[in-house]
């Protein structure tokens, strides 16, 4: 049987899709010694997910630095605490390798935050955004993009929760992992059915446009 896709999947259905969890083993990194190990084994691996995470400004005017990288394999998933250990030249050489595949979503905006800690030459990236629009999809977040492929929910639930804290609790490391693992997990079964076209593409109906009304500001427009 052929699989249904949507062009931009159905938000409101989300919630009721069964929740997708990465369930192998996360490894938290906080010193330089454990990233140097870290980056060996990974950069034996064929492909790895990549994501961040930074704390949380709830006042104006402040502001936090990335805190967290997390990398991923098909089995396990690396927490880089960069809040501890900063981009130090072992992860420099893991984000600068230019042979082993790395996947990553909006990843322009997470290069941006890592070079608040340090400039760096980006290597082997590919972005999942690009990727998807080739079978037609045009949604641009994880959440989406997973319920559309996977029919299963990923969280949002820890987005907002404290990074830098000094201990991460199970529930942030899960899904820190989570994230890195399904950029994997979206870029194979894309490239699967780029392959096979054993896919069928429901083009959903962009929303019209609503008429400007005289006297409305460009800000009352865009809401």
């Amino acid at each position: 049987m052929r699989k249904v896709i949507y062009s931009k999947f159905d938000k409101q259905k989300i919630g009721a899709l069964p929740k997708a969890i990465f369930d192998g083993r996360v490894f938290v990194v906080q010193s330089e010694s454990e990233a140097r190990r870290a980056v060996d084994y990974l950069l034996s691996r064929d492909i790895l997910g990549f994501d961040t995470e930074t704390r949380p400004a709830f006042k104006k005017g402040v502001s936090h630095k990335v805190g967290l990288l997390q990398v991923a394999t098909r089995e396990e998933c690396f927490l880089f605490r960069l809040n501890f250990t900063g981009l130090t030249p072992d992860i420099l050489r893991l984000l600068q390798d230019n042979t082993i595949l790395k996947i990553g979503l909006s990843w322009h905006d997470d290069l941006r935050m890592l070079h608040q800690r340090a400039p760096f030459q980006p290597g082997k990236f590919v972005e999942l955004q690009d990727l998807v629009g080739r079978i037609g999809i045009k949604d641009m977040s994880l959440q989406k993009l997973y319920a559309n492929l996977f029919h299963q929910k990923i969280s949002k639930s820890q987005r907002l929760t404290n990074w830098d804290a000094d201990v991460l609790k199970e529930s942030q490391k899960r899904y820190a992992a989570t994230d890195a693992w399904a950029c994997i997990r979206i870029y194979e079964e894309t490239e699967r059915l780029m392959k096979t076209g054993d896919y069928e593409l429901v083009v959903v109906p962009e929303p019209e446009p609503q008429p400007a009304h005289a006297g409305d500001t460009p800000e009352e427009t865009k809401q």
